[in-house]
């Protein structure tokens, strides 16, 4: 276990190896799961003041159910969250690119220059998963099976998960928390 400043990083985060391979997965991560992707409530006002900027990017199907539903939701366990599509597939900010992998319609508007939010933290995050506690936020591995080709690519290229998440880990906690991090797990 590693500790820096109020959070907890379980050892995984520095000894398990982690890449993405969207070749391999087709973005598995945007439509797997029981629920849409975890938002901070920041987030949620931040989505919807956005929203009308993303709307061309995403399908026609995601953009009815956000009409229906709203820009963000509160799941079956009482979290905020982005909405899915039908009874809990992709999300509904979710679109196909021509090669059928699943990308984030609010990053592809975020990298035409339309918005400065790049996407939900828990996202940018992934396969890190965040729980708070009243003192203190707890960095765990999330494992998951349609992760398995990014741990393959991750272990090949030799990328542990904490250098794979660096800009994401950066955003949420800052460059001097992140230069702790480093030198916690790497030494002087």
């Amino acid at each position: 276990m590693i500790l820096v400043g109020n959070a907890v990083i379980s050892d995984d985060i520095k000894e398990q190896f982690f890449v993405c391979d969207l070749e391999k997965c087709k973005g598995a991560c945007c439509v797997e799961g029981d629920s849409g992707a975890p938002l901070e409530e920041e987030e949620t006002r931040i989505i919807e003041q956005i929203y009308p900027l993303v709307k061309d990017y995403i399908t026609e199907e995601g953009r009815k159910v956000i009409e229906e539903q709203g820009t963000w939701v509160i799941d079956k366990d009482g979290d905020k969250g982005t909405p899915t599509i039908g009874d809990n597939r992709e999300c509904a900010y979710a679109l196909y690119d021509e090669k059928g992998i699943l990308k984030c319609g609010i990053e592809q508007a975020y990298l035409d220059g339309k918005t400065d939010f790049k996407k939900p933290i828990s996202c940018h995050m992934y396969p890190i998963r965040i729980t708070k506690y009243d003192q203190f936020e707890a960095l765990n591995y999330d494992r998951w099976h349609i992760c398995s080709a990014a741990c393959v690519l991750g272990s090949k290229l030799g990328v542990p998960i904490y250098k794979f998440l660096k800009d994401a880990l950066i955003r949420k906690f800052g460059p001097d928390w992140y230069a702790e991090l480093v030198k916690e797990i790497e030494g002087d």
